[in-house]
């Protein structure tokens, strides 16, 4: 069974920067996709950005130019660089690996964006 681990979250301030991590418990190399969602309480849960096994990726419109996805494979880890945080990028961040085995999650990490 894949394991996914977010860390990285915190508190900081509007303006500030973030770098998440998704550690995997095995080579993400073996994912088409792996991508970030996040959530907050009484909303649903929504796509961020995602990068693809070829390194190609996609964002979601509000966060374009402000949140890059990049991978290490030699680190089994997929990261999501958050600059110019604002309080709407507040939420609980997860990520998400695909490939021929299923989909796999895991718990999310708490970004909290306040002044």
């Amino acid at each position: 069974q894949v394991q996914l681990v977010e860390s990285g979250g915190d508190l900081v301030q509007p303006g500030w920067s973030l770098r998440l991590s998704c550690l995997s418990s095995e080579s993400i190399v073996k994912f088409n996709t792996v991508a970030w969602y996040r959530q907050t309480p009484g909303k649903q849960r929504e796509w961020v950005a995602l990068i693809t096994r070829g390194g190609l990726t996609d964002y979601r419109d509000p966060v374009k130019g402000r949140f890059t996805i990049s991978r290490d494979d030699a680190k089994n880890t997929v990261y999501l660089q958050m600059n110019s945080l604002k309080p709407e990028d507040a939420a609980v961040y997860s990520c998400t690996a695909t490939g021929p085995g299923g989909q796999y999650w895991g718990q999310g990490t708490q970004v909290i964006v306040s002044s």
